[in-house]
């Protein structure tokens, strides 16, 4: 039989082989391009939005707040507001609902705000464009009555003092950040992205003597999905809910940890009451929030407080090392205050399950520093709470702290002084002691009744409200350094407080008392590495080199965040109370990363702390000569008892979680007509229906088309 068929048959399929391997080839050089392409042809198409902040979804034990966006991102043909009677032109008379509405600082009010949620229909989102400066008229999106039912002030505890019936603390709030949204809002920088988004408008959009604007019309797109709906336990139910090898998390808790140290050191494995301890709280809160997520300078509702309180520590380090008082005292900065007092209510709870080395008998008292930027001012008001006073041995002490609070502030410029009236305590942490037991303590405010604060937890609560001004043509290092005129007052306060605290702590030498003086210098960089960079030079020497890269050239964000993951600002009050409390120890780095003094040391962890921080380079030189600080700061958790104990719908303590999400992003595009879209989706379908029918006709015909000349029956090989 004749082999000339075989050989035939394999040269045509090597043939073929070749031709296969060419066409794939070529196809994958095609597919490569193509994507470069559609690339090319998505950048032409949108403009992405660079800057753009989110309104975030937050849930607790009975119902949802915040916003979000559908799935796939809502899109709306974009509005610029530019009167609030211009509203109309969005909810009632534009021809192309839905929009997305473009408005200035001035209008993001609650009546402009609850006219959009009513009809949200109309409305595909919201864009707040953030000034350059603060509004004059002050703006505060939080309740006129914050924290109110988990305070101590209940129907149980004094009726008549319950809900702010004597005092509403923020008069200028109007809610907003409590309201519920269906759909997304962003805040933009007013810089040239937000001015090309608004010469879109102009170019397109733009209404001009009552005619109708013509497409193609400027559209946005936001992206903000929220995963978590309807309250905490829902939520928390659906996370334990295993699906899937990968089940989904909806929502997380709020939380983080609260910064503890004292001025003795406390054995942290020996939980419980301790015989003959007495203790002095000193305490500030860390957090702060705005209506948009990651934008909470809390530069008065927050920094004022606990700078102070770090300035007094700092002050108090040689005075309470030389010769110890009779009495510990105990700083304490609690995280998640805002949201129903998490880091204090914390502590309280720890203590009182013996989860702490001290208890609550353990505590003499409490002084709490709260909003005390003086803004100009030189008076300081002292709070305390009118029922627990009605017990004489606590009365007893109040009066002696505030006494010793007046001493204190004696030569200085600034004074003290009570209310004139009986009220409740302002929203504090000293409340959430309260809950648990009668416990004599002052809360320090700027404020007689209301807030001064004009911009209580809103984006506008920063720097620049806090009178933190430089004279021009400085570089960043020389305003590390300048000794504003917010820093000098913060100083006294400090000083007044280290005073006070040493008195009430047991401290009795005159001469140690008169050289308690905070430090201005101090005070100034830690104002300008919280409120405008911390990534400065002052804060880079006072943290662990692995820390360094996270510092910003930008104001830290004070939002508590979620368990998950310390926040900047607890591990930058964590690093600083190191540095200003602790002592420089001559020990090696591995022993100091290890939590001892020499390879043998097994106790010293549990009284102290270790730190190796990356120092100071020295004159001329670029090497950094780090060190490692011996200090008493822990770090004690800052989450709800409510989420240890599964209690998600709990009235006792905070249920706050956050939503999680998957994409936040914006841009935006032209967008055609209606009637141009759906012919174009016409031709679209009638070429593809034409493709087909040719692919089909020459499929078919394929054996004629494309079939070779049969070979010559003669032919030799």
């Amino acid at each position: 039989m004749s082999t000339l068929p075989v050989v035939f048959s394999a040269f045509q399929t090597r043939k073929m082989d070749l031709l296969s391997n060419k066409w794939i080839i070529n196809l994958i050089f095609c597919l490569f391009f193509t994507g470069i392409s559609c690339n090319s042809v998505e950048n032409k198409i949108y403009v992405h939005l660079n800057y753009s902040i989110p309104c975030v979804r937050l849930l607790n034990a009975t119902h949802q707040i915040g916003c979000q966006s559908s799935l796939s991102g809502d899109v709306g043909v974009l509005h610029v507001l530019e009167s609030e009677a211009n509203l109309d032109w969005v909810l009632q008379n534009g021809p192309n609902p839905p929009y997305m509405v473009i408005l200035d600082s001035t209008l993001f009010t609650r009546s402009v705000m609850m006219k959009l949620k009513t009809g949200s229909s109309r409305v595909a989102g919201v864009v707040v464009v953030a000034p350059s400066s603060n509004p004059a008229e002050g703006f505060s999106p939080h309740t006129t009555c914050p924290n109110e039912n988990s305070g101590v002030y209940s129907e149980s505890y004094d009726p008549a003092l319950a809900h702010c019936n004597v005092t509403k603390w923020n008069p200028l709030g109007n809610g907003l950040s409590y309201e519920e949204y269906d759909f997304p809002m962003f805040s933009l920088k007013d810089d040239n992205d937000t001015q090309a988004i608004k010469q879109c408008y102009y170019d397109h959009n733009h209404v001009v003597n009552g005619s109708s604007p013509r497409y193609p019309l400027c559209a946005m797109q936001l992206y903000s999905h929220m995963s978590a709906v309807t309250d905490t336990a829902t939520c928390m139910r659906r996370n334990g809910i295993n699906f899937s090898l990968n089940p989904e998390t909806v929502c997380d808790p709020l939380g983080d940890f609260n910064v503890l140290a004292s001025t003795r050191p406390l054995n942290y494995t020996d939980k419980g009451h301790k015989t003959g301890e007495s203790v002095v709280i000193a305490a500030a809160r860390l957090d702060s929030r705005s209506f948009f997520f990651d934008i909470a300078p809390g530069a008065e509702s927050a920094a004022s407080g606990f700078v102070t309180l770090l300035a007094a520590a700092h002050a108090l380090r040689n005075a309470t090392q030389d010769a110890q008082p009779n009495r510990t005292i105990l700083y304490a900065f609690f995280q998640g205050e805002t949201f129903d007092y998490i880091g204090s209510s914390r502590l309280v709870y720890d203590m009182d399950n013996k989860q702490f080395p001290l208890d609550l008998d353990n505590v003499h008292s409490v002084v709490e520093i709260g909003q005390v930027g003086l803004h100009g001012e030189s008076k300081l008001w002292v709070h305390t709470d009118p029922v627990s006073r009605r017990n004489s041995s606590v009365n007893e002490e109040v009066e002696k702290l505030i006494r010793n609070l007046n001493s204190s502030a004696l030569n200085l410029s600034l004074s003290l002084q009570e209310p004139s009236f009986s009220q409740p305590l302002p929203p504090s942490s000293f409340q959430r002691f309260l809950r648990a037991r009668p416990i004599p303590g002052v809360v320090i405010q700027n404020h007689n009744s209301s807030f001064t604060n004009r911009y209580y937890e809103s984006m506008y609560d920063n720097a620049e409200y806090l009178n933190m001004s430089y004279p021009p043509n400085l570089t960043p290092e020389e305003q590390l350094e300048y000794v504003t005129d917010a820093a000098k007052a913060l100083t006294e306060v400090a000083t007044i407080v280290a005073r006070a605290l040493y008195t009430q702590a047991g401290g009795s030498d005159p001469i140690q008392l008169k050289n308690i003086n905070a430090d201005s210098q101090m005070v100034t960089q830690m104002l300008y590495g919280f409120l405008v960079k911390s990534n400065n030079s002052w804060f880079q020497q006072m943290v662990p080199s692995d820390f360094a890269i996270h510092l910003r050239d930008r104001p830290t964000n004070f939002y508590v965040g979620v368990t998950q993951q310390h926040s900047e600002p607890t591990l930058l009050v964590q690093y600083l109370l190191a540095n200003l409390t602790g002592t420089t120890v001559n020990i090696t780095q591995d022993n100091c990363q290890n939590q001892r003094e020499d390879e043998d040391d097994k106790e010293s962890k549990h009284i102290y702390s270790y730190m190796w921080v990356q120092g100071a380079a020295p004159p001329n030189s670029t090497e950094r000569v780090a060190f490692c600080v011996r200090s008493t700061v822990r770090l004690s958790k800052a989450l709800s008892p409510a989420f240890d104990l599964e209690e998600y719908t709990s009235k006792d303590y905070s249920t706050w979680t956050e939503s999680r999400w998957k994409s936040i992003k914006g841009r935006i595009f032209l967008v055609a007509s209606h009637e141009l879209e759906m012919l174009t989706l016409g031709v679209g379908v009638a070429v593809l229906i034409a493709s087909l029918m040719l692919t089909y006709i020459i499929s078919s015909k394929a054996d004629i088309l494309f079939s070779s000349g049969r070979e010559p029956t003669a032919a030799t090989y």
